[in-house]
């Protein structure tokens, strides 16, 4: 994956292209990934998968990952999809405004 001129432990942002992850996540607001983000139980995360990357929630039970949509409309996809890697894990994001209302962090300072 190219990040565009990053290292690959630098955060990145990218936006937000459908809205699989509402109500959480809205469609076009913007996430900043940390390569070296904390991966764990409900993490939200970036990931690669067999047809490219995506965006959802990361689930452990008994040692086995999926990830998972939050939007009821994408359920369906609720099912063990095999995960090449982590790529990254959500620690922000920010509004399509970009008011300070709308921004929120997902990890510890």
């Amino acid at each position: 994956m190219d990040l565009g001129g990053c290292a690959s432990s630098e955060p990145f942002a990218l936006q937000v292209t459908d809205n699989s992850m509402e109500p959480e996540f809205k469609k076009d607001c913007i996430i900043i990934i940390d390569p070296g983000g904390v991966i764990e139980h409900e993490a939200y995360v970036f990931a690669q998968v067999e047809n490219g990357y995506i965006f959802r929630q990361l689930v452990i039970e008994k040692d086995v990952h999926y990830l998972q949509p939050l939007h009821e409309d994408y359920m369906h996809e609720k099912r063990p999809i095999a995960v090449d890697a982590i790529k990254g894990v959500i620690v922000s994001q920010s509004g399509t405004k970009g008011k300070r209302s709308e921004r929120k962090k997902y990890t510890k300072l």
